[in-house]
């Protein structure tokens, strides 16, 4: 999700990219948005990982999802938005980042973390996979950041997959669901999945009993139709400007019902 030091680039290429990858890479060496796409739809923003070549693939039956009712809306940030002001939001949810691959921690996770329980709106957190890695060893690390801060009924746990690393259609699905029944096991929370709407089509089947958060700025929020598996989605992300932003089909009391049980 680059709004930070390759802000302009990715501006310049938003109407030209059509898997709205939320964290496209800040490459070192120069190397920028390597293999990504070019074709309608728009990008999202970095979070140091690389951006891959995703095949473009469209659901046969372009059918929005029907809307049940009034749409929630959300945000998603990390430590490019450290002094975000949740206090002053409307959000009536909020999903950070915590971890990204064995070893990164997001520093601004814990503050976010402690004004979004101070807002007492639904809040989640989000680990950034990489496919090259151990899925477990990567897991392991999510949950030892999540855990070290208070946790409280209603907390989401996401896996933020966008990216292959290199591996194989058939590698990329099993460590993402490596990933996903690992941290399911070990806390008792269904975890939701994160990806831009190509990416989820082309590397999320068999995936559909781990709630859906998709990405797709091209389309109108809350009206896109599911990719791959899934019958339904339960957050769409539609935007990055002026930071990610996204409706949820459920009630608030609905997504706190998809994250940690009440003790």
């Amino acid at each position: 999700m680059l709004k930070h030091q390759l802000a302009a680039v990715v501006h310049s290429l938003k109407n030209r990219l059509d898997f709205p990858s939320k964290r496209l890479a800040l490459a070192l060496g120069g190397v920028i948005l390597a293999g990504t796409t070019a074709v309608t739809g728009v990008v999202g923003t970095a979070l140091a990982s690389s951006a891959e070549q995703t095949p473009v693939r469209h659901s046969p039956v372009e059918e929005a999802q029907p809307e049940s009712g009034p749409l929630a809306f959300g945000l998603d940030v990390s430590n490019h938005e450290p002094l975000y002001d949740w206090a002053a939001s409307s959000a009536q949810f909020g999903i950070i980042k915590a971890t990204e691959g064995t070893t990164f921690r997001d520093r601004s996770f814990a503050r976010h973390w402690e004004e979004l329980d101070k807002k007492q709106i639904v809040r989640g957190a989000y680990h950034y996979g990489h496919p090259s890695n151990d899925p477990i060893a990567e897991a392991e690390h999510f949950l030892s950041v999540v855990n070290s801060q208070p946790a409280k009924h209603g907390d989401l746990l996401v896996l933020d997959l966008e990216t292959t690393d290199g591996r194989s259609v058939a590698e990329v699905n099993a460590w993402a669901k490596a990933w996903l029944s690992h941290v399911k096991a070990k806390t008792g929370v269904t975890p939701m999945f994160y990806s831009g709407w190509n990416f989820a089509d082309t590397y999320g089947k068999g995936l559909a009993e781990y709630p859906l958060w998709v990405a797709h700025y091209s389309k109108p929020k809350g009206q896109l139709a599911p990719p791959a598996d899934w019958k339904s989605w339960t957050i769409h992300q539609y935007t990055d400007v002026p930071v990610d932003e996204n409706v949820s089909a459920l009630t608030p009391d609905e997504l706190r019902d998809l994250g940690r049980p009440a003790a």
